[in-house]
């Protein structure tokens, strides 16, 4: 697993959860990452994280075609 360290100012109102999941909702919507993944960058499970991403505004609806099938497969 890669580290990413960021040095933020102290005076944005930022704190490490946020980041965390600004980063994976923007990877996951770019399909750099898969549902389980971007859950697993934040430590939420799948159902946590597809709550969470409508509240920062990432779509639900992800192009990556390892997600398709893993939903068809779980139908």
């Amino acid at each position: 697993m890669k580290t990413l360290r960021l040095d933020i100012p102290d005076s944005v109102d930022f704190n490490e959860v946020e980041a965390k999941m600004l980063l994976a909702g923007k990877l996951y919507e770019r399909g750099k990452l898969t549902l389980g993944q971007a859950a697993q960058l934040i430590g939420l499970t799948k159902r946590a994280f597809i709550e969470m991403i409508g509240k920062y505004g990432f779509s639900i609806v992800s192009d990556s075609l390892d997600d398709l099938y893993s939903d068809i497969e779980n139908a």
